[in-house]
Formats: structure tokens, sequence, C-alpha cells
């Protein structure tokens, strides 16, 4: 079963249990990363394949900055007023609006 997605493009979200965060660029309605990186993840931590995955522009908390594939399920709204830390952003994004979800630049 196809679920829609919770989060959108733009939407500041953060890991459930890693607690990086993240801007998300891009959206995957099942998962379509390769074997080899889900087979990576301990077979008790996998999540399933069938719910929406998304590609973040990460921060983590040690301001380290990443590019993180993620499942629905380990994602939360993020909250935090602060912008995310990550270079790649000002190429997508115009900033933050004011209920913290960043914009994508008109030019693209």
């Amino acid at each position: 079963m196809l679920r829609n997605a919770k989060f959108s493009i733009g939407s500041t979200v953060r890991h459930r249990k890693h607690g990086f965060r993240g801007v998300v660029f891009d959206v995957d309605p099942i998962f379509s990363h390769t074997d080899e990186w889900y087979e990576a993840i301990p077979a008790h931590r996998r999540p399933a394949k069938d719910q929406p995955y998304y590609h973040l522009f990460a921060e983590a908390e040690d301001k380290t900055s990443y590019i993180a594939y993620v499942s629905e399920q380990n994602l939360l709204p993020d909250g935090a007023e602060e912008p995310v830390g990550h270079p790649s952003i000002p190429d997508f994004f115009d900033g933050m609006d004011a209920s913290g979800c960043y914009r994508l630049r008109s030019d693209l």
C-alpha cells in the first residue's frame, strides 16, 4: 500500500533515534536505495521498505553536514527555530518561512 508522505520538500525534521536535524530535498514514495545499503542496517533495526523515504541535507549535533536517506518512521517534525547548517541549502532554498519550512528557490 502506497502512503502519502508526511513531510514535504523544505520540511525541517529530526531523526527520532540519532537526533540529527535535516531539510527534506527529495521524497521517494517507497525505498529506492540499493539493497547493499539496506542490508548494512542491522536486521532488528531495518525499517520497512513500503513507506516514504526522505533525502535530507543533514546536520549532526557536532555541526558536521552530510546527505542522509531516512525512512518516515524515523523522522519527527523539527520544531527548532534555528536554521539547519548545511552548505547545499542555499543552492536549493531561499530561507525559512514563519512555520520553519524552507522555501524552494524560485529560479529552480
